[in-house]
């Protein structure tokens, strides 16, 4: 459990983690549209460098960055045998009623490499990018939307808080499974079906302690008299710097030439 990422920060003093979070937040909104844009080899040879530089520039170990991929594995692997099983085509190899054709080789590699560099592209931003930071850059960027009587900053509020309690939850299932094994609790043996019937005791004392520290975030911040919408002020204002700029249009241009290669079939 602990080696779960999603919704950590990585405290650094790297180029990505002095970048204004709004662009941060875009750029990587692009490069998940450039993942779906591209269709070919060097497409995604091209968006591996760029996710490879990206891990460079942010000083985050590896190992973190390929432990966000942990919570995704199962739907990877499914995505992935999905895809290969049942994609019509050439037919390499059949056994029973599944056929295992050319195209679904390569629709299947194409899938998991996908999805792949989206979970890694989109752990770095939240690596590099510290809760409050996320949450003022959303309700910046979605600022417009309450013209329409959208509550951006409750729903900018909301997700800031799901971020910072997923590893306190983590850390707070570790805590119940250990103290459960210390009590004779056995998690690991037997079938699938056994595995999923231990996991309740689990489950519900880690469902009681999330409603409780909910409870208790809801009331600190009613005795605070605190009051989202219009007319609050941020402790640390978003301003652009140049570097920002400069982030925007490698941005751009990276996303013009993944539409070059969809428009030419590269």
């Amino acid at each position: 459990m602990g080696e779960i990422t999603l919704g950590q920060y990585y405290p650094s003093n790297s180029i990505l983690h002095r970048l204004d979070p709004r662009v941060k937040f875009i750029g990587t909104i692009l490069y998940i549209v450039s993942l779906f844009l591209v269709n070919s080899w060097i497409g995604y040879a091209m968006a591996g460098c760029v996710l490879a530089v990206l891990i460079g520039l942010s000083r985050v170990p590896l190992r973190f960055i390929l432990r966000s991929m942990k919570p995704v594995l199962f739907i990877l692997l499914f995505t992935m045998i999905f895809n290969l099983l049942l994609t019509p085509g050439d037919v390499l190899v059949r056994f029973w009623i599944f056929r295992i054709t050319r195209e679904g080789v390569s629709l299947a590699v194409r899938m998991g490499i996908r999805l792949a560099f989206l979970v890694m592209g989109s752990s770095i931003m939240t690596l590099t990018t510290t809760p409050n930071e996320l949450t003022d850059a959303m309700e910046n960027l979605f600022a417009p939307l309450s013209f329409f009587h959208v509550p951006v900053h409750e729903i900018a509020m909301m997700m800031s808080i799901a971020l910072r309690f997923i590893p306190i939850l983590v850390e707070e299932t570790d805590k119940i499974k250990k103290a459960q094994m210390a009590r004779g609790a056995d998690f690991e043996s037997g079938g699938l079906v056994r595995r999923v019937r231990s996991m309740i005791p689990l489950l519900v004392p880690l469902f009681v302690s999330a409603f409780r520290r909910a409870n208790d975030l809801a009331m600190a911040m009613e005795a605070r008299c605190y009051h989202g919408g219009s007319g609050r002020t941020q402790m640390k204002p978003l301003k652009y710097s140049k570097r920002d700029f400069i982030a925007y249009a490698i941005e751009l241009a990276y996303l013009a030439v993944c539409i070059i290669f969809k428009v030419r079939g590269l």
